[in-house]
């Protein structure tokens, strides 16, 4: 033994059967919305109880998914890849690197101070929920500044 540790992240192949509840995992990211600095990658932001994410057991919060069917998720917007999961079909493989032990999103701080969408995978649908950030907020009251004054 040379004492050093294998360092090089985990990739994992996952097979789901999309259920009653669909996946049943959130996801967020993408080139238009990152969730990682300088990072526009698919993460899981949540694992909804009794999907079939849940039940398999494999995937968790902050893993990456690299690629849905054989198809990677390198650049593309948020709603890309909601899309790709949405069209998907019954049997679902997802090829995911495993998050870093205690590094879900970087160091403590490293956030950006906006919130990305989130999107459910749910079952014949899929809800987005969007929140605004300071800096939307800032412009919105800057525009309507602006708007109130002519």
């Amino acid at each position: 033994m040379n004492g050093s540790l294998h360092s090089s992240p985990s990739v994992v192949d996952i097979k789901l059967k999309r259920g009653p509840a669909g996946l049943g995992f959130n996801i967020v990211g993408g080139v238009d919305q990152q969730y990682v600095v300088n990072d526009s990658g698919i993460y899981v932001s949540k694992i909804k109880g009794g999907g079939a994410a849940a039940m398999d057991g494999r995937l968790h919060e902050g893993d990456k998914i690299l690629a849905i069917n054989g198809v990677k998720l390198e650049d593309l917007t948020h709603l890309a890849a909601v899309e790709l999961f949405r069209t998907a079909g019954e049997d679902v493989e997802l090829r995911v690197l495993k998050k870093l032990p205690h590094h879900m999103n970087g160091p403590t701080g490293s956030q950006p101070e906006h919130q990305t969408p989130v999107s459910f995978l749910g079952a014949n649908n899929i809800c987005i929920l969007f929140f605004r950030s300071k800096t939307l907020l800032k412009a919105k009251d800057m525009k309507e500044g602006t708007n109130s004054k002519r």
